[in-house]
């Protein structure tokens, strides 16, 4: 069996799968054609967009995923409010978020704070405007992938989110893909973009 490497850019409002839960869902079969057996390595929930890996490669999927390996990943997330420096040193040194309703310490992180909005495609519906709230931009880099992780953790130090961006996985990343682009790779550029072997 050949397998096959995707990446795409998962908009906004799209489910991280293929099948509908209910009928006006929009899932990665709707952004285009994708082998019967290939499926999405982790997922970014409804609300968020960005670079996601659609193979058949059940390797990568493993290698991936399991948190020993600790590969990292990076989000541009667009936030309430402007972190100050206990902000940003909380974030970065790790803290407690709850995951399946139990309490879980996150690993330290890369974080920081973008001096000028980044360069993205629009998003549809754009980030209601409110001139009264300030808005800046943190680049996040972390090491595992824990439920909604970036999302409760800027909450957490009082800066929740309003747009999150996955950019890169290890060295593979968005490029310029725009919002639902898709694009076919070799499994050689795969695997050492993404450090494996």
């Amino acid at each position: 069996m050949s397998h096959r490497y995707f990446i795409l850019y998962k908009p906004y409002g799209y489910l991280s799968q293929f099948t509908k839960e209910v009928a006006d869902h929009l899932t990665l079969a709707d952004l285009g054609k994708f082998p019967k057996d290939a499926y999405p390595v982790g997922r970014l929930d409804k609300d968020s967009e960005g670079l996601l890996i659609v193979t058949n490669d059940t390797t990568l999927n493993h290698t991936l995923l399991n948190p020993k390996f600790q590969h990292h990943r990076t989000y541009l997330a667009q936030v309430e409010g402007i972190p100050d420096k206990a902000a940003l040193q909380q974030l970065r040194k790790g803290m407690n978020i709850k995951v399946d309703g139990k309490i879980s310490h996150t690993l330290p992180a890369e974080v920081r704070l973008l001096p000028t909005p980044p360069e993205l495609p629009e998003r549809n519906p754009p980030i209601r405007f409110r001139k009264e709230i300030p808005d800046s931009w943190l680049e996040i880099t972390l090491y595992e992938g824990k439920n909604r992780q970036v999302r409760k953790m800027c909450a957490g130090v009082g800066f929740p989110v309003l747009r999150l961006v996955r950019i890169k996985i290890e060295k593979l990343e968005l490029r310029d893909l725009k919002s639902g682009q898709i694009l076919e790779l070799p499994r050689m550029q795969v695997y050492k973009l993404l450090g494996m072997s």
